[in-house]
């Protein structure tokens, strides 16, 4: 890379203290965040030779149109900054965690006047708690089963306030004695949040002082012959038991420890993530990075990084294999997250050296899954484009396909196959503007040239330019999207369409159709991704067209225009609830004023305002 001058005087200006540097790409997006001792040395490293025989960080450093730093005190300090940045900016050239997949949390929202206890995939600010994460879905779900038979909390989303307010018939949870029934106004916040709590200690881990006072009530009961009271809590006791042996998951007598080990493949390096607390494996995880040949000590360090950087616990035993070469100064920062001395290890003998082994092989198997998937997907685009008589490699192929009901809400999808695989976060759809009606071949020359348009002007969301594109369609289809291409001068772009009755592929300048064999990689690569550019289209034009659907009877209401529209379905959340809605519930609600919620009643209600 040639340094230009403002670079240059910038590398030779830089102080000779800690601190973090941010570099930035033409367009201001921050690429990588680092830390350095000495920020000098550090950065001016990356522009010599020796530095950037690792692919990624000479694809990096090409990228670099300026940096930026911010000196710290310490290196310390250094490494907390740069976790933050790392965190906020997630930049594309820093190593950033993939897991294999979301582990399910238990979530309750103590900000809600009776909270619901329910399972989800992902933890969002949102003010709620979440416990977890748990190994397996059907085990949490289990257990949150024998929750709600034990313990007789509301699984419904109604709204409370307004069942009271309403007086409306409880659910049949409540008749089955399966909730308190805090719509019946019977039951207090205070008596219901005693069940959530106890129900908390039970999921979180909190369980073994819940379990001693379980049985002493237990105890206190039979003593009463309050025999029935006496069962309910052996159960909620056996319930206990159950979770605990639920979570130990063949790892008994385990301190509290985390233990990392990570395996290289050709391209892609994995961590596996063992963590115990309380005695039990409580999960087990796979995080994925792109490998270009960084060492894996210096892999461990950064996943560390990032890793505890979302977490709040931290325990005071950390086993890795191989141990980061920075360990000290993790193991400072580590300890003030934990208030107490935190020790990274390399495991070398006894069960934690089994574990970190074992941790390692679970590693190494999923590389060999997931590149040999990749293998499996890269031959089949290499076959593809010996059968289309294509010369280039197909690293991206997007395909396009249209859906509208009766000409309207008339839409385009485009989805995006990379090296074969799904690359679902450039997957776009357009909203045909040019004209009204059910006219496919139009359709598609718009969405093409406006695809085209933004990738020839430089916009990055739409980058790199295609190496194949596939038509969902026949011969009509096709020389409407190529006409496209020619208006352009993109004709040197490869096009064929995919007809669906024989699955025939249409080439321009061929009379005769080609046929792959049915059940081959390249037939199950190209039939894979006309149908997902297939159901991309579907969906998003179902989306428009119900909400066309649902909110067109407010359309119809004098006085009721976008903005009370908005204020109407925010309060009351669809068309339905609307509908049934007191006069005073409409009037109360934000942004709608009375005049405009006795005309909604009106039209709702015609026979109540005679």
């Amino acid at each position: 890379m040639e340094l230009t001058e403002t670079l240059k005087k910038k590398i030779k200006n830089l102080p000779q203290s800690p601190g973090v540097y941010i570099m930035r790409g033409a367009d201001g997006t921050v690429i990588y965040v680092g830390k350095a001792r000495v920020l000098k040395n550090r950065v001016s490293q990356y522009f010599r030779k020796e530095a950037q025989k690792y692919a990624k960080v000479a694809a990096m450093v090409s990228h670099i149109a300026d940096f930026e730093y911010i000196i710290t005190d310490t290196e310390l300090e250094a490494l907390i900054l740069e976790c933050n940045l790392i965190k906020k900016y997630r930049p594309y050239y820093n190593i950033l965690l993939k897991d294999d997949k979301h582990f399910p949390y238990v979530r309750v929202d103590l900000n809600e006047e009776f909270p619901r206890v329910t399972v989800v995939r992902r933890v969002k600010d949102d003010g709620a708690k979440y416990y977890g994460p748990f190994i397996a879905a059907h085990v949490i779900r289990d257990v949150l089963d024998q929750v709600y038979r034990l313990y007789p909390l509301r699984s419904c989303k109604n709204d409370i306030s307004r069942m009271i307010a309403r007086g409306e018939r409880p659910c049949l949870n409540y008749e089955m004695g399966r909730c308190v029934g805090p719509c019946t106004g019977k039951v207090s916040r205070e008596e219901y949040g005693e069940l959530v709590k106890e129900v908390i200690s039970v999921v979180s881990g909190g369980n073994l002082a819940v379990r001693k006072e379980l049985v002493r009530k237990m105890n206190e009961a039979a003593e009463a012959l309050n025999y029935e009271q006496a069962a309910l809590l052996r159960d909620r006791i056996a319930l206990i038991d159950r979770i605990r042996e639920k979570q130990r998951a063949g790892f008994p007598n385990l301190d509290d420890k985390d233990v990392f080990a990570v395996e290289k493949g050709v391209r892609t390096a994995v961590v596996q993530a063992f963590l115990f607390r309380d005695g039990k494996l409580n999960y087990a995880q796979k995080y994925y990075f792109d490998y270009e040949g960084e060492p894996l000590p210096e892999i461990m360090s950064e996943f560390l990084q990032q890793y505890y950087a979302e977490k709040s616990g931290v325990p005071k035993h950390i086993y890795t294999l191989p141990r980061p070469d920075d360990a000290e100064l993790l193991m400072q920062w580590l300890s003030g997250k934990r208030g107490s001395k935190v020790e990274i290890k390399e495991a070398v003998r006894g069960d934690n050296r089994k574990l970190a082994e074992l941790a390692k092989k679970n590693a190494g198997d999923a590389i060999k899954i997931k590149e040999g998937m990749q293998a499996q997907r890269e031959a089949a685009a290499g076959n593809l484009a010996r059968a289309l008589g294509i010369d280039t490699d197909l690293h991206r192929i997007e395909c396009y396909d249209i859906s509208n009901t009766q000409g309207t809400d008339n839409v385009a999808s485009m989805v995006v196959f990379t090296d074969g695989k799904p690359d679902r976060k450039k997957n776009r759809h357009f909203k045909i503007k040019s004209f009204e009606g059910a006219d496919d071949f139009a359709s598609l020359n718009e969405a093409l040239t406006r695809r085209l348009l933004r990738g020839l002007r430089g916009d990055e969301s739409f980058l790199p330019m295609p190496d194949l594109i596939i038509i969902d369609g026949g011969k009509g289809q096709l020389h409407a999207a190529r006409d496209a291409l020619f208006s352009l001068g993109c004709e040197e772009i490869p096009i064929v369409s995919l007809a669906k009755k024989q699955e025939e592929i249409f080439v321009p300048g061929r009379d005769e159709s080609i046929l792959l064999t049915v059940g081959s990689p390249e037939f199950r690569l190209v039939t894979g991704i006309r149908d997902e550019a297939h159901h991309f289209a579907i969906s998003y034009h179902r989306t428009l067209r119900e909400k066309r659907h649902h909110t067109g009877e407010l359309d119809k209401i004098e006085g009721v225009g976008q903005v009370r529209k908005r204020a109407l379905l925010k309060a009351f959340g669809s068309v339905k609830n609307i509908k049934a809605a007191p006069l005073d519930e409409l009037k109360a609600a934000k942004g709608v004023p009375a005049g405009v919620a006795e005309a909604v009643f009106a039209y709702f209600h015609p026979e109540k305002t005679k």
